[in-house]
């Protein structure tokens, strides 16, 4: 009788939007779906979505993000929402004051990719940060917007996360091709 291979855990990846409204049930979350089907698409690892929906409010999306890196063991977190110029825009506040370090080349990526669609990109606050072995990302609340930033700085995620101890995370390179240097 041969023993069953150890079936390996799916790796959690949190969701978190950030909206007043699609908090209050006004209209549906389309933003934390657009995520949960790109990394759908883009990973060849098994993983399951810890979501959040939160209204824009610093200490929401605060503890939100604690919560699924300290308490669901998140080592990828990817918010949407928030990340514009207007008062309730809040969520790259809320990221710097729950990370330890900030990961700048991300949020200059995102927008670098976005500018060479729309011009209005230079007004989108993207960022990312660690917290301990996690890599928090900011992403902005439209879908398409969603796609093209993540197109932008999916390479680098499963080896950031390989550098601060986080999760393995492999993509289909059939779509994305993450880099890695050679024996990593």
């Amino acid at each position: 009788m041969t023993a069953d291979p150890v079936s390996v855990p799916p790796v959690p990846i949190g969701v978190v939007t950030a909206s007043d409204r699609a908090s209050r049930g006004v209209y549906a979350d389309l933003s934390g779906p657009a995520i949960e089907s790109y990394l759908a698409e883009v990973l060849a690892t098994p993983f399951r979505i810890v979501r959040r929906l939160v209204e824009d409010e610093r200490p929401a999306i605060e503890a939100a993000l604690i919560e699924l890196v300290d308490v669901e063991g998140c080592s990828l977190v990817v918010t949407t929402g928030g990340t514009g110029p207007s008062p309730r825009d809040v969520t790259p506040e809320a990221l710097a004051a729950v990370c330890d370090r900030m990961m700048p080349g991300f949020g200059e990526a995102m927008r670098a990719k976005s500018l060479a669609i729309v011009p209005t990109a230079i007004l989108s606050r993207q960022e990312a940060g660690l917290r301990g072995r996690a890599l928090i990302i900011n992403l902005p609340g439209k879908p398409a917007s969603i796609r093209d930033c993540l197109d932008a700085v999916m390479p680098a995620v499963p080896y950031c996360l390989d550098l601060t101890g986080g999760d393995r995370l492999d993509t289909r390179p059939e779509r994305i091709v993450a880099f890695r240097p050679k024996g990593a």
